[in-house]
């Protein structure tokens, strides 16, 4: 029995201290610091269709400093891949610094929120290995189930203590008055959370305002 309580006593104060490091990770910014020469490794998480869509819009306002790009896809996802390939193309750069990896889907449309919970463990199984092998300076997402558990994973790369990950999420367009699912379980995991209605700004006073970028 001392053995049993000893171990749930040990278990708790570990809990304790977890619990302590993620407050002091989220939001603390001041330890962010690119990579040399000014460059930022920035882990981009399409969606598909208009998720990917307002994503590349997004990728377009950002300097050469964001660069490599390394692009996470769902691999059911074949429509976002000619998408990312056709942008990276069109910029004006005669080495493009960009890769695309995938990881499965965390939930697909309709599909029971019972059997997302699976999906999205199955899912975040892989985007643990990735994001600690790639190791990005910021992760940018905008409302795809897929970015939920590659986000968690660049949390938890800051309460390691191995690397800060900047987490960056842009509400999609089409949330006028109430906020997307990946939206609210990122509000209070994200850096700087972005909305694209003065509305939203309203009702959610941690986002910031970013107007319509499309």
């Amino acid at each position: 029995m001392a053995i049993l309580l000893a171990t749930l006593f040990v278990m708790i104060i570990l809990c304790i201290l977890c619990i302590i490091r993620l407050y002091l990770v989220i939001g603390n910014v001041s330890n962010f610091k690119p990579e040399s020469k000014g460059r930022i490794t920035v882990l981009v998480v399409a969606g598909s269709g208009g998720h990917t869509t307002e994503m590349l819009r997004l990728m377009e306002t950002l300097s050469a400093a964001f660069s490599p790009r390394l692009y996470v896809l769902a691999d059911t996802d074949r429509m976002s891949e000619e998408k990312v390939c056709s942008f990276e193309r069109s910029k004006d750069c005669s080495d493009p610094q960009y890769a695309i990896h995938r990881i499965p889907r965390s939930r697909e449309v309709h599909q029971s929120w019972s059997s997302s919970v699976i999906s999205t463990l199955n899912a975040l199984g892989y985007s643990l290995p990735l994001v600690f092998r790639l190791r990005p300076d910021m992760v940018l997402c905008n409302g795809p189930g897929t970015c939920v558990p590659l986000c968690m994973a660049g949390l938890l790369l800051g309460v390691a203590g191995m690397k800060k990950v900047l987490i960056v999420y842009v509400e999609s367009v089409c949330r006028v008055e109430t906020m997307s699912l990946t939206g609210k379980i990122l509000y209070r995991m994200s850096d700087y959370f972005f909305v694209q209605w003065a509305s939203l700004r309203d009702r959610y006073p941690k986002s910031i305002f970013l107007g319509r970028i499309v």
